[in-house]
């Protein structure tokens, strides 16, 4: 272990930095601002949170913390639950934090994530007083290197006041060298960003850092906590078949080729089993340009379907880490990660011509998307990095069967309870119904399109009731609507426990 950590701490002037995770965990204060490594589940800091975890149990002690994305249970449900956070941003995903937003016990600040490296740099979150970052390694010329997520790691460091180092060792050294660092200039002075293929290498392979501000490196020996997706099933599996005939039609049309265009497929499970589905396809020589290459991106690669796939986050279940980890060497040099200001990066994403597959919790009947909030009130996870894919790509999907609650509530409604995504950035709608292309549309030409082939049999003719009331009441205006009865099928819901008309 002493030659691991010898080997891997390269900038020998920081050996006298090591310390245990307690010993670093007493460098915060109560009140401090800080920012961790970390985007959904991957890549974050764990044991220095732990031992806040365990501070916070026996103290009055409440951090503010921003990351790259969601966390593992170590800050989202341990550090949560023992009171020791205030605030948190960007993007949640563990149920227990959830549950602490959603009671009003921790502020939560939801946000676009290509917004987040300019808000470090004008100081909307305040001064960060730590950066919390975890690293496979640290060369000898300084640079950090991340480990399995790069997310707002570099501005992180850049902004931060003081640096302590998880200096993981059992994440594979072979990580070395697949991280792409390229961090803009200030806005105003920035060259444009010299991308024109996802394959091309922008910058460095590990993050600069100014060595005075490291104050303590711990070393770490916790693996990340596994994806939580589900395995596709039948229904996704059908979305995914609908979602290939659409992209077939396309070609047919002259709009696509059989290499399409680069793919980003979203945070979840659904996202993740539609692009399973491309494994059997006859669409070949894929690149995926995402934020996080999940299960399916590696199924592909194997497939022999993708050729390169660029991302700023890796989020594997259990049995995808043993498998990819364990051989890394096999796909080094067909993956990269980038800073999330890079993935996610509004016009790289409208120069390069993605096709962006997020998931929605609810559409409504005009196309505008929900993607966070649950009967408009309480918070699932965030908007992530789908308004950055959706707003700005070639193609905006979305994805989400036509159903939930075991039938009891309907994902298409009259209008959803929170908009985050308007009907002006979504293109095309998926369920396991079917296909809605709303491209070029006037909202009473999707009506149709999408009652008809997205909601579920069980809810078609409340849906068609409602839209022709709100014609026969207001007449051939632009968007048919009843206020005070748009929500009806949420009134339904919290009565009876069901959306269903009684």
């Amino acid at each position: 272990m002493e030659a691991t950590i010898e080997k891997r701490l390269g900038l020998k002037e920081l050996a006298s930095k090591v310390m245990s995770a307690d010993e670093a965990a007493k460098l915060i204060s109560d009140g401090d601002v800080v920012g961790m490594s970390g985007f959904t589940r991957a890549g974050d800091a764990k044991v220095v949170p732990m031992a806040l975890a365990d501070r916070a149990k026996n103290e009055d002690i409440k951090i503010d913390v921003y990351t790259g994305a969601s966390l593992g249970p170590e800050v989202d449900n341990y550090l949560a639950a023992a009171g020791g956070i205030r605030k948190r941003g960007p993007f949640i995903g563990d149920r227990g934090i959830r549950t602490l937003i959603n009671s009003g016990d921790v502020l939560y600040a939801d946000m676009h994530l290509s917004h987040n490296a300019e808000q470090y740099r004008q100081g909307i979150f305040g001064k960060v007083n730590y950066a919390i970052i975890e690293a496979v390694a640290i060369t000898e010329d300084g640079l950090l290197i991340p480990t399995t997520s790069v997310g707002n790691s570099p501005i992180i460091c850049e902004t931060a006041e003081n640096i302590i180092i998880e200096l993981n060792i059992t994440h594979p050294e072979s990580l070395i060298g697949i991280h792409d660092i390229y961090v803009p200039g200030e806005q105003g002075q920035r060259e444009p960003i010299p991308m024109t293929d996802v394959t091309q290498r922008l910058g460095s392979i590990g993050i600069k850092i100014d060595p005075s501000k490291v104050k303590a490196i711990v070393i770490s020996e916790e693996p990340d906590a596994p994806s939580l997706i589900v395995p596709p099933d039948e229904e996704t599996q059908t979305m995914a078949n609908y979602l290939l005939d659409f992209f077939r039609d396309e070609i047919k049309a002259g709009r696509l080729t059989n290499e399409l265009m680069p793919l980003q497929s979203g945070v979840g499970s659904v996202a993740n089993a539609v692009l399973d589905g491309f494994a059997d396809a006859e669409f070949e020589n894929l690149v995926v340009a995402s934020e996080v290459l999940q299960d399916a991106v590696f199924n592909l690669i194997d497939a022999g379907k993708v050729r390169f796939a660029a991302a700023t986050s890796i989020t594997l279940t259990e049995e995808l880490q043993e498998r990819v980890y364990g051989n890394l060497e096999k796909y080094a040099d067909k993956i990269t990660l980038r800073p999330q200001e890079i993935s996610n990066h509004p016009e790289l994403i409208r120069r390069l011509g993605l096709i962006s597959i997020n998931t929605a919790l609810e559409a409504d009947i005009y196309g505008n998307v929900n993607s966070t909030h649950v009967s408009g009130s309480k918070m699932m996870n965030g908007i992530g990095g789908s308004g950055d894919f959706a707003r700005n790509a070639r193609l905006g999907i979305f994805v989400t069967k036509s159903y939930a609650k075991g039938g009891a509530v309907s994902s298409i409604v009259p209008m959803v309870t929170h908009v985050d995504h308007t009907e002006h950035d979504v293109d095309v709608i998926v369920t396991e119904q079917g296909v809605a292309d709303l491209r070029g549309l006037a909202p009473k030409e999707r009506v149709p399109l999408i009652i008809e082939n997205c909601v579920h049999p069980d809810f078609k003719e409340q849906l068609w009731e409602y839209y022709n009331a709100a014609v026969e009441k207001y007449g051939n205006v632009q968007t048919p609507h009843i206020l005070s009865r748009a929500f009806e099928m949420y009134e339904n819901l919290e009565k009876t426990g069901s959306m269903k008309k009684q």
